[in-house]
């Protein structure tokens, strides 16, 4: 059994990981630290762990507990993680690190595990993708041995639970619910990580970004438009998702009649995408959860990757209650 420690425990992330991690049977649960709830049980902020045996631990437990041959989820600030996660690694810890701190920092693996799966194996610190780059990466990045499109539109929409977990959250799901808030439309924060590895596997294009958030809990579509000068292979486009996506156990493919759901892939680690291809434009849907695939999935995805587990360790049979 490995010792799994949860650093920043009482986020929505976090919590999301403390379920799996409890449901995962090579990993022993360690020290839930939390700054803000030191002594509470976590089942009184979460009802999904309400049976769960757990309090929060207090600001620096998790430094105190951890060592060599653990490992830890750091879901704080990024402030915070620049503090901590050094600490850690001159411990011989291995890290998975939510926050967006070490996402461009080549120190670090980038935890895209379908398409970085050998940096991840060997890495002691993993920088997990933000939801919004999970699922717009996983649906572009088999284009990358075409011609480069002229340009590439992402229109995106996240449940709430994107924003955090605050005190504000009671209101803004009154500010959405009827509708559907479009934001950060002069440069949003993942916009450069959607650049970055998008143009690093290949796509050097212009991108336009949208997110939106929605009057969901959880939960992400993403619909992304790859404009091409000229009209595109529909067989080789099909042939090259066939094969980046082959031996994924956590990335369906669909045809026909499917389209990608939401609803499908709230609360687990799931990946629905759909290709189709009209003249010189390839349209591609893809849905996740945006605590699962977008956060604490593939985070626990990402440990199964470094500990030598097989990816749907402690991930295949995880769905949440609304």
């Amino acid at each position: 059994m490995t010792r799994v420690h949860v650093w920043g425990a009482s986020g929505y992330a976090a919590a999301e990981a403390v379920r799996l991690l409890h449901a995962h049977p090579a990993i022993d649960l360690g020290v839930l630290e939390s700054a803000s709830h030191m002594g509470e049980r976590i089942g009184d902020h979460f009802p999904l762990l309400r049976c769960a045996p757990y309090r929060f631990d207090a600001p620096g437990s998790v430094l105190d507990a951890a060592g060599e041959g653990d490992a830890v989820i750091t879901a704080g600030s990024e402030e915070d993680a620049r503090r901590v996660v050094p600490a850690l690694l001159a411990r011989g810890v291995r890290v998975v690190d939510l926050s967006a701190l070490y996402r461009f920092d080549p120190a670090a693996a980038y935890g895209l595990t379908e398409w970085r799966r050998s940096e991840i194996a060997q890495a002691r610190l993993v920088a997990n993708p933000g939801c919004y780059p999970t699922a717009a990466l996983l649906g572009l990045l088999p284009l990358a041995g075409q011609d480069a499109p002229q340009h590439v539109v992402i229109d995106a929409k996240s449940g709430i639970t994107g924003a955090g977990r605050s005190p504000r959250v009671g209101s803004l799901f009154a500010e959405v619910a009827g509708d559907i808030h479009a934001y950060g439309l002069t440069g949003h924060r993942h916009q450069p990580e959607i650049e970055r590895y998008l143009h690093g596997g290949g796509m050097e294009t212009r991108i336009t970004f949208t997110p939106h958030v929605v009057p969901l809990a959880r939960g992400m579509l993403v619909d992304a438009y790859a404009i091409f000068d000229r009209a595109v292979d529909a067989g080789a486009i099909e042939a090259a998702y066939a094969r980046a996506y082959a031996a994924t156990p956590f990335v369906r493919l669909l045809a026909g009649h499917e389209i990608p759901s939401v609803a499908a892939v709230v609360g687990t680690n799931d990946a629905e995408l759909r290709v189709d291809v009209r003249g010189a434009v390839v349209r591609v849907i893809c849905a996740i959860d945006n605590l699962g695939k977008g956060a604490a999935g593939q985070a626990v995805q990402n440990l199964n990757v470094m500990l030598g587990f097989p990816d749907e360790t402690g991930l295949s049979a995880n769905v949440a209650v609304a």
